[in-house]
């Protein structure tokens, strides 16, 4: 079991007169952000004051790239030709990036979004493409993705450092894969049964899925949701859980 783990949320997911999740009160509490660059969420002012709290708490900055659907907020699946993505990703990290030197600050890692993220997480040359781009852009970025992930086994095979995500308001299915937002058992709700599931994938390295298995899978960062209903809840209170049994929450 490790003793430290990092904690992440998406964040940074607000626009214009829109107000999504709460930056300011979950940024302080956990060690990686993963902030949205404009194609399904944020904007230019959201990014800049995202990093500048980042940069305030000491927290890890993550690159959060989407397909561009700000209707669907990055969760529809959607087609794009291999040389799409590779400019897409590379436009979407630019920009972060940009704001990241503006405030003399280091990207630590990219995380694509939503049904990005769930498709390269089973699609090899949709994996390859995002890897590509990122590491072009800076092959010592790291790659966040679904835990045994075709994404991260292709992130690995570049060279590059993968981070094993697991995620702490999720079920999943016997695959590995996540339950899909279409169905109601997708989200856990109950903070007590997230700390749980938190704990048994921290210090067991297993997950039981929504059958009532277990199976083994690799937690290198726990993910929970900025948007949540009890996205601050669960940040505070898993924390607390970790230290309990001696692991601490630290950037990757």
């Amino acid at each position: 079991m490790t003793n430290t783990i990092d904690l992440n949320a998406d964040l940074g997911e607000s626009y214009g007169p829109f107000k999504k999740g709460n930056d300011e009160q979950i940024i302080p509490l956990i060690s990686s952000a993963n902030i949205a660059c404009g194609f399904h969420a944020g904007d230019y002012l959201v990014m800049d004051q995202a990093i500048q709290l980042c940069r305030e708490h000491g927290t890890g900055i993550g690159a959060h790239p989407a397909y561009q659907d700000i209707m669907g907020f990055g969760r529809r699946h959607m087609v794009y030709s291999y040389d799409e993505i590779e400019a897409l990703i590379t436009y979407q990290i630019g920009a972060l990036y940009a704001f990241c030197i503006r405030h003399g600050v280091t990207l630590n890692h990219v995380k694509p979004h939503g049904a990005l993220y769930n498709d390269a997480a089973k699609d090899k040359q949709l994996s390859e493409a995002i890897v590509n781009a990122i590491y072009a852009i800076d092959p010592k970025l790291k790659v966040m993705g679904l835990s045994g992930s075709l994404l991260t086994q292709v992130a690995e095979a570049k060279g590059m450092t993968a981070i094993h995500e697991v995620f702490a308001d999720r079920n999943y299915n016997d695959d590995g894969t996540l339950v899909s937002r279409t169905l109601d058992n997708a989200m856990i709700e109950n903070t007590e049964q997230a700390i749980d599931h938190v704990l048994q994938m921290v210090t067991e390295g297993t997950v039981t899925t929504v059958t009532g298995n277990k199976m083994p899978l690799k937690a290198d960062s726990i993910c929970v949701h900025g948007d949540g209903a009890h996205a601050l809840q669960f940040v505070e209170q898993i924390s607390d859980a970790l230290k309990k049994e001696g692991v601490f929450v630290k950037t990757i």
